[in-house]
């Protein structure tokens, strides 16, 4: 994912609607490289180095989206929020006035990121394409590289004139999770000298074929016995509930055009999936 992202950077670099306007940087090649004291390009080159990556904690999210789909809700645990920085330095090859080669360059870097506060979809590489929220994209970070002297001794170097960038990703470090759409409300009612407690459960369930499609337009019969005690109907995705089941073990009917009739156990309360009948057809 951190490679997808250097190589959305390059295509912002080298986008060809900026050809006529910035020539030298659109003529210079991208690279990743560190920038020891040894670096010495043969062409002219803007060198991209990702000095850091660390998560954004101004960003972290422990709230969860769910999206209803054929049925089932997936829920999307929040992404990691990872700010990657790097240090753009420039090398023109060639020529004289190489600084103020190099000064140019430098410009044009920071003119082309700088038209982005999120980078733009059509840039987007690899496992960064679609993703959202969009990429915040920083061209000269604030916080950033505070004692650039020290950075550049580090790395066996003489200072030298940069630009430090910083892009925002998501990295999804959960797994989507599905789950049923059905639920249990219990509420208990109590009433009489001495108090009894009368125990009444919102059940909802659903009506799926074999090949786990919900069956609109059934009819399901809740039975003590051989009394109808509840019925209602399946939706077009196959679910149904009733409003109140007093608590125990009941009998559950599902009658569909085309499918055979179903009869099973319905205890009240249950797990969701105890509340899904699959019908088998005629």
């Amino acid at each position: 994912m951190i490679r997808d992202l250097s190589e959305t950077l390059k295509a912002v670099l080298q986008d060809p609607t900026f050809k006529t306007r910035f020539p030298e940087l659109a003529n210079a090649k991208i690279v990743f490289d560190r920038p020891l004291e040894t670096f010495a390009p043969t062409d002219p080159t803007i060198d991209l180095f990702l000095y850091d990556v660390r998560e954004n904690t101004e960003l972290r999210s422990n709230e969860v989206d769910v999206d209803i789909i054929n049925g089932q809700a997936i829920s999307h645990q929040a992404p990691l929020r990872l700010n990657c920085s790097y240090l753009a330095t420039a090398w023109p090859v060639g020529g004289t006035d190489l600084p103020l080669q190099e000064h140019r360059l430098l410009s044009q870097v920071l003119t082309v990121l700088s038209r982005y506060p999120t980078i733009a979809p059509q840039f987007l590489k690899g496992s960064l394409v679609g993703q959202f929220p969009p990429l915040p994209l920083v061209a000269l970070h604030p916080d950033a590289l505070k004692n650039l002297a020290e950075f550049w001794s580090s790395l066996g170097g003489k200072l030298r004139a940069s630009l430090t960038i910083t892009a925002t990703i998501s990295v999804p470090v959960f797994a989507d999770a599905d789950d049923f759409l059905v639920t249990t409300h219990q509420t208990n009612y109590v009433h009489d000298t001495p108090p009894v407690v009368e125990s009444l459960v919102q059940v909802g369930g659903r009506v799926l074929d074999n090949a786990n499609q919900g069956v609109a337009g059934a009819l399901v019969d809740l039975l003590d016995g051989a009394e109808i005690t509840l019925r209602t109907t399946s939706n077009d995705d196959g679910e149904f509930d009733f409003a109140q089941v007093a608590s125990g073990t009941h009998t559950i009917r599902v009658v569909a055009a085309g499918f055979q009739v179903q009869t099973q156990p319905f205890k009240v309360p249950a797990q969701p999936q105890d509340y899904v009948v699959t019908l088998s057809p005629l």
